[in-house]
């Protein structure tokens, strides 16, 4: 039980940097919730199928497959969302350097964009006209995928307002940032692709072992389910294969940079 605790509260590496701030990981807590029913019905199929330890095995192995896949929905955000950060900032780069006012043309800007640039160019209009300070604003908007590059926004906008920057060149010189990292992040994710697979597979290959068993007639399944060693050899043996997997995966992850 401890073990599949273990895996289900283990964060990834992203979410633990966010850990550090508490204000910036507010989101994250409930984001399991979700996954809860899938884990409990595994659990509870593992149970019918070699009691307590498939049901312990049943629970780490889909909470390590719901975790695998959040991480992959959340490259797949991270992505979009800084695709749509360059193409809000160039509309507003070309705005800005059309004489529009910046909060008409952080308005303007972010009226098309993805959902996050879009919420963040909009509370920035509406700093922006009401006189408040867009860079505070900027920083506190709720995207964690844009957070970083929220940030650099908002540090061109203070050297703007201090120093009299024009704000264009400074947010052209942040969008061809953006955009060079994320082509780049992009370009190493998808080499990537190669070692998840062979981890993927490598992960299955005790599942296909206990199958060639059984075909040949050894019955495997039997001594799992059947027997207090194989009860114990099940659950060791799927934590060992969950660890891998998380493993694995965190060692590619931290190649792509964020």
């Amino acid at each position: 039980m401890l073990l599949a605790a273990a895996v289900l509260a283990w964060p990834a590496a992203a979410a633990r940097s966010r850990m550090r701030r508490p204000a910036a990981a507010a989101w994250w807590v409930p984001s399991f919730g979700a996954g809860v029913p899938v884990v409990a019905c595994a659990g509870a199929l593992g149970a019918v199928l070699a009691g307590v330890g498939g049901a312990l095995a049943g629970v780490a192995a889909s909470a390590t497959a719901w975790r695998r896949w959040r991480a992959r929905g959340k490259r797949r955000d991270r992505t979009a969302a800084a695709t749509g950060l360059v193409d809000a900032l160039g509309l507003l780069v070309a705005e800005l350097r059309a004489g529009t006012h910046p909060a008409a043309a952080a308005d303007a800007a972010g009226r098309d964009a993805h959902p996050g640039a879009a919420a963040a160019l909009g509370t920035a209009a509406a700093a922006a006209r009401l006189g408040g300070d867009v860079p505070a604003v900027l920083r506190g908007v709720a995207a964690p995928a844009l957070q970083p590059w929220l940030g650099r926004i908002a540090d061109a906008w203070t050297l703007a307002d201090r120093h009299g920057v024009p704000l264009a060149d400074l947010l052209e010189a942040v969008r061809v940032d953006v955009e060079h990292r994320a082509r780049f992040a992009a370009e190493v994710d998808a080499r990537l692709a190669g070692p998840r697979a062979t981890a993927a597979v490598l992960a299955g290959l005790p599942v296909l072992g206990l199958l060639l068993g059984q075909a040949i007639g050894a019955d495997p399944l039997r001594v799992l389910a059947g027997t207090g060693a194989g009860q114990v050899l099940l659950v060791v043996g799927t934590g060992l294969a969950c660890t891998g997997v998380s493993w694995s995966a965190r060692i590619v992850g931290g190649a792509v940079p964020t």
